[in-house]
């Protein structure tokens, strides 16, 4: 449930992105239910709206049954809780002048989750959900939800843009702006203005050295946190290096995404390789420590990765990356990897303090 929760949570970002201009429709904001074919559409935007639901039909039918409720609830269910949010998003869209609420979007969103619930159902009926709570069971402790989260959502922060290979947390820079036009023309901005201006060293790139410690932690962190969750041994070793594997292939995919095929090898440094193979012999090393220590070692990580992350400057290629991404080519994308790419070592963070202080399975 906690990854239907958060697949949830993702629609509704993007469904409301980019969250500006509110204003009161001058229309009922429910005749978007009633309207004819609309006049501009594309076939992506069938499928995006079609695709973009099943897997939360999906999740949340999976959940269900995992829960014990029968299939035919399952299903109720995710039906239910798919049309209830489709609905909610088209209509709060009406308050958004750059979204257009459709009932069009809304029955394929109905259509995408019913899709994913049966895709649901049938892979239960061919037992692969028992087949998948077996592999679980072997390979994770109970209550490991959270966890397998975290471990998901990884890779889909480091395909946004990032200063630095795996650096992903850079949110201070967005967030200090931020505050500095909210604050702006208010009786404390002479008072915050000094904490809120950019540091001078964010000019110039980060050291080698610093870079390649960035990668190692970078690396380093998922792993531990695969640790607090799976049992040890050969295990664990095989979860080193498939997060490895995948690190490499989510860091090229990315940037070829941003810069072409042609280069998406480029990230592939000297620095960055030593910084892959360290930080995989390091994880391999630690795959016997106990789960409360790999919490704590994966915390020391998160907060190394973090501060070094915050000093990496956002260079030209960096910046009109970003401008790429937020100027049409990865709009439909954009909120969510951004999001979890900033996001996800601050969560990662919280999830290893509990581990910390839970009771050992």
């Amino acid at each position: 449930m906690p990854l239907a929760g958060m697949y949830a949570a993702l629609i509704v970002y993007a469904s409301l992105y980019p969250f500006a201009g509110w204003r009161v429709p001058g229309v009922s904001p429910w005749d978007f239910l009633t309207l004819t074919w609309p006049h501009w559409w594309t076939g992506f935007d069938l499928v995006f709206n079609l695709l973009g639901y099943m897997p939360l039909g999906a999740l949340l039918f999976g959940a269900a049954v995992r829960s014990g409720w029968s299939v035919a609830r399952a299903f109720a269910l995710a039906l239910a809780v798919g049309a209830g949010l489709s609905t909610s998003m088209e209509f709060v869209q009406n308050y958004l002048p750059l979204r257009v609420a459709s009932n069009l979007d809304l029955a394929l969103n109905v259509a995408g989750t019913a899709v994913g619930a049966l895709l649901g159902a049938l892979v239960h009926a061919l037992g692969g959900i028992e087949r998948w709570q077996a592999v679980r069971d072997r390979w994770f402790i109970d209550r490991s939800a959270g966890g397998l989260t975290l471990l998901l959502l990884w890779p889909i922060g480091l395909l946004f843009p990032v200063p630095v290979p795996l650096g992903a947390g850079q949110v201070w820079p967005h967030l200090r702006d931020g505050l500095a036009e909210w604050l702006q023309g208010t009786m404390v901005s002479d008072w915050t203005e000094p904490w809120l201006q950019p540091d001078a060293d964010l000019s110039t790139p980060l050291a080698p050295g610093s870079e390649f410690v960035a990668i190692v932690f970078g690396l380093l962190a998922p792993c531990l946190v695969a640790f607090t969750i799976a049992r040890p041994g050969w295990r664990r070793l095989l979860l080193a290096l498939g997060a490895a594997g995948v690190a490499f292939a989510t860091t090229t995919l990315s940037t070829a995404l941003n810069f072409g095929p042609q280069h998406a090898l480029a990230w592939r440094t000297e620095t960055a390789l030593a910084g892959l193979v360290t930080g995989l012999t390091l994880a391999l090393a630690l795959a016997w420590v106990a789960r409360r220590a790999a919490a704590g070692l994966g915390l020391v990580a998160l907060a190394v990765l973090v501060a070094l992350v915050g000093q990496a400057p956002s260079d030209p290629y960096f910046a009109e990356s970003l401008q790429a991404w937020e100027q049409g080519r990865f709009i439909r994308f954009h909120g969510a990897a951004q999001w979890v790419g900033w996001l996800w070592p601050y969560a990662a963070m919280a999830y290893l303090l509990a581990r910390i202080g839970a009771r050992e399975p």
